[in-house]
C-alpha cells in the first residue's frame, strides 16, 4: 500500500507538471517542496522540446571518443577505484549497481551487480553512453549536474516513460579546485525503492573527493574539525600546502568550514597565513605532534587540526587521537578530580580513592613543586 501510494503521488506530480502545466506542489504540497529540483528538471527537458513518450536513444559517443572521455578523466578513476570496490560491497543484495560519470553525464566507469542480459541495464552502463539530461531527461545523473546537490528519485519521477523502470540516487563529485568533476550514480530497474541510498552515495562521494584532493602533489595536510570531533574520517576539511604554506589543495567539507576557501576558485592564490590567525610555520611544526591542536581562524570560530606530511599514514579516527598523558600527570589528574568532587575535603577524597590523606597531600604537593 505504501509503495502503491507513492507510486501514485508521482502520477499525480507528472499529470500536474507534463499535461496540465501547473506546480506539482499544487498537487503534493507537503512532499514536493523538498523534491522542487525534480520539477524544475522537468520544466528543463520540456523547455528543451522534450515529450515525455519520446523513445530514448541511450547513445553511446562516437568510436574513440569514450577511450579520450577515460584517458581525460584517469584522475577520477583512480581515485574512485577504491571507493567503487566497497561501494560494491554494499549493494551486492540490493538489486542496485554503480555509475561514475564525467561532468558532462558521459559513463566512464561501472560497478556492482549489473545483470548485462537485461537490455536495461546493458543500455546504461556501458562506457561512453551520454546520460546527461539532454540526452536522456531527468535522471539523478541530469539532476545531479544540473542542480549539484545529492538526490533520489523513484521511477515515474524520470522524465521519460521509457526510462520510469529506474530508481536511482546521485551525488556530484568535486574536484581540489571546487569545480565540479563527475557524479556518482547508483540505479536499479524495477527494483524497491531505497532512499537511504542517497546517503550512501553523497558519503562515497565525499570519499572519492578527499581521494582527489589527497593525490594533489603537497608538503603538509590539515585535517580540519570543530572542536570535541574525532579527526581521520572522511567527514574531516582537507587543506593541503605547498612547502611556502601556499594552497595547493582543497576539498569541498574544507570550503563550507573555511569561508575564504569557498570564496576563491582558485585555492593556489591562497597562503595558508590568510586563514589561520597564527604564524603559519607553526603548522609543519604541528605535524610533530600525535594530538590534535586547537586552531584559530580570523573569522574568530576555533577548529581542531591535525597535521601531517604527504605521505604520512592518516590517523585513526577514533580516542586513539586522545592527548596521552604521561602516568604521574594521570595518577595526579584522577587525585585533583576526587578532591574537586569532595568539595576540598581530602579526607573524602582520600577514603574515596583507597588511599591514605598524606598520599593525597604528597601527590599533589610534589605535582606543584615540580
Amino acid at each position: 500500500p505504501q509503495h502503491q501510494l507513492r507510486l501514485q503521488q508521482i502520477a499525480q506530480a507528472r499529470r500536474a507538471v507534463l499535461l496540465e502545466g501547473r506546480p506539482a506542489t499544487e498537487a503534493l504540497v507537503d512532499r514536493w517542496f523538498e523534491s522542487s529540483w525534480i520539477e524544475r528538471s522537468w520544466r528543463r527537458c520540456l523547455a528543451n522540446g522534450q515529450r515525455p513518450d519520446q523513445r530514448v536513444a541511450f547513445n553511446v559517443l562516437p568510436a574513440q571518443a569514450p577511450r579520450r572521455a577515460r584517458e581525460a578523466n584517469q584522475a577520477l578513476l583512480q581515485a574512485a577505484r577504491p571507493v567503487l570496490d566497497k561501494l560494491g560491497r554494499a549493494i551486492a543484495n540490493s538489486h542496485y549497481f554503480a555509475i561514475l560519470t564525467d561532468a558532462q553525464g558521459i559513463v566512464i566507469d561501472v560497478d556492482g551487480p549489473i545483470d548485462r542480459s537485461d537490455r536495461r541495464a546493458h543500455l546504461i552502463t556501458r562506457v561512453g553512453t551520454d546520460l546527461s539530461e539532454q540526452a536522456v531527461g531527468t535522471t539523478a545523473i541530469g539532476a545531479v549536474l544540473a542542480e549539484r546537490q545529492p538526490v533520489w528519485l523513484h521511477r515515474g519521477e524520470h522524465f521519460f516513460d521509457d526510462t520510469s523502470v529506474y530508481s536511482c540516487a546521485g551525488a556530484p563529485l568535486f574536484g581540489p579546485t571546487g569545480d565540479c568533476v563527475g557524479m556518482l550514480d547508483l540505479t536499479g530497474i524495477e527494483a524497491a525503492e531505497r532512499p537511504e541510498l542517497k546517503h550512501l552515495v553523497a558519503q562515497s562521494a565525499r570519499s572519492i573527493e578527499n581521494a582527489l584532493t589527497l593525490a594533489q602533489p603537497h608538503q603538509l595536510v590539515l585535517r580540519l574539525n570543530w572542536p570535541g570531533r574525532a579527526l581521520g574520517g572522511d567527514g574531516d576539511g582537507l587543506i593541503c600546502l605547498d612547502a611556502d604554506g601556499n594552497i595547493a589543495a582543497v576539498n569541498a567539507t574544507a570550503r563550507e568550514m573555511v569561508w575564504q576557501l569557498a570564496a576563491h576558485r582558485a585555492p593556489a592564490a591562497t597562503h595558508c597565513s590568510e586563514l589561520f590567525a597564527m604564524p603559519w610555520e607553526m603548522l609543519f611544526d604541528a605535524a610533530a605532534r600525535e594530538a590534535p591542536l586547537e586552531a584559530p581562524l580570523w573569522s574568530g570560530l576555533t577548529v581542531q587540526l591535525l597535521a601531517r606530511h604527504a605521505g604520512d599514514v592518516a590517523p585513526a579516527p577514533a580516542a586513539a587521537l586522545a592527548p596521552r598523558l604521561p602516568l604521574r600527570d594521570l595518577e595526579t589528574s584522577l587525585i585533583r578530580r576526587a578532591v574537586d568532587e569532595a568539595r576540598g575535603n581530602v579526607m573524602q577524597a582520600a577514603r574515596a580513592l583507597g588511599i591514605s590523606r598524606a598520599t593525597v597531600y604528597r601527590k599533589l604537593g610534589s605535582r606543584k613543586e615540580s
